[in-house]
């Protein structure tokens, strides 16, 4: 268990992120084919807080996936489903919290957590969900912030994001005084994510990709 300190990401905060997030959606392309790649043959894949449901959508655009997405907030919900239905796909987007699925054990081939894992409240508890809703053999991945990079490589970050001078601004202060105080180190990482049957954490620019298997 860890307090949640943050913003609740609802109304006004969820509609800023959505479009300070947007500004880059050549990202959640990559970051989509990347995924697709784990199943060679499709099946059915899980994002985890999904937030606008950027790359839910990238994935639902390829027939072969079948694509959910589960998130806390009310609002996100509604702005993923408008953002499906504008780009024609079809993602089932529902309203539920990490630590406690809306789903069936063995249910999905492939899940995602992207930029939330380190706001859970019930970090180990969603991790064991995670294991709960995978299907033998199925592949998960939390790709996040890491607590100890430096600040000159999270400023370099921002200023690739294209964003205004007060929004870049903006976003660096979120970064140092709320995003970094809640991510966690790869070795943290590591150590929460035992019982799978295969887990690895690679750096990766500010962030990491953490790739487990049940």
């Amino acid at each position: 268990m860890k307090g949640y300190k943050g913003m609740g990401m609802e109304g006004s905060i969820a509609r800023w992120y959505e479009r300070t997030t947007g500004k880059d959606l050549e990202e959640f392309r990559r970051e989509a084919e990347l995924l697709k790649d784990v199943l060679a043959d499709g099946g059915d894949v899980l994002e985890i807080a999904p937030g606008p449901g950027f790359l839910a959508v990238e994935i639902a655009r390829d027939a072969r996936f079948r694509v959910t997405g589960v998130d806390i907030s009310r609002t996100f919900v509604e702005i993923a489903r408008k953002n499906a239905a504008q780009a024609s796909v079809a993602v089932d987007f529902r309203h539920g919290n990490a630590s406690d699925m809306p789903f069936a054990a063995d249910s999905f081939d492939l899940l995602v957590c992207r930029a939330a894992f380190k706001n859970f409240s019930e970090p180990r508890k969603a991790i064991g969900e995670m294991r709960r809703v995978l299907r033998p053999g199925g592949t998960g991945v939390i790709i996040d912030l890491r607590r100890d990079v430096p600040m000159t490589e999270v400023k370099r970050h921002v200023d690739n994001m294209h964003l205004g001078v007060v929004s870049r601004m903006l976003t660096t202060q979120v970064f140092r005084f709320m995003l970094l105080k809640r991510a966690y180190t790869k070795p943290e990482m590591e150590s929460m994510l035992t019982g799978f049957k295969t887990v690895q954490v690679l750096p990766d620019d500010i962030g990491m990709h953490a790739w487990f298997e049940k």
